[in-house]
């Protein structure tokens, strides 16, 4: 294996899966990479709304880098990519077979997972990897 590849959206399961990928990357002496996906709708230009991109890049970073240190610390050394496009493809362009490719089992869910698909089963459809699909803790 060359590499853990974590896709990491806030939610409980990809928190879980991002512990999960710690726990391995460890275990296999092996780097643990954390992606953040994130996609600019154009449909914000089309209803004339002010972005500041920038602001936006810079917030999507500053949460990955809050996750990881909440969920991993300093347990592990992590490299935090924020990308530009859809998560799917964002994982997917990332992962060579030599990988394995851990996300949670749900994500944001909801109505928008509906019309979306969920990123979980897009992935372990189209993966040239292993993946391995985490559930999020059980709660109380």
């Amino acid at each position: 294996m060359a590499k853990i590849i974590v896709g990491i959206d806030g939610s409980d399961a990809s928190r879980a899966a991002l512990r999960w990928g710690a726990a391995e990357a460890t275990l296999r002496g092996i780097p643990l990479v954390a992606i953040e996906a994130w996609e600019f709708s154009p449909l914000v230009f089309a209803a004339d709304v002010p972005v500041a991109l920038n602001e936006l890049r810079t917030s999507v970073t500053e949460h990955l880098h809050s996750v990881v240190a909440d969920e991993v610390g300093d347990a592990v050394e992590v490299v935090e990519q924020v990308v530009e496009k859809a998560p799917v493809p964002a994982l997917l362009d990332e992962a060579s077979p030599d990988d394995i490719l851990v996300v949670g089992s749900r994500g944001r869910g909801g109505f928008a997972g509906l019309l979306l698909g969920s990123v979980s089963q897009q992935v372990a459809q189209h993966a040239t990897c292993p993946v391995v699909i985490v559930r999020p803790p059980e709660e109380d």
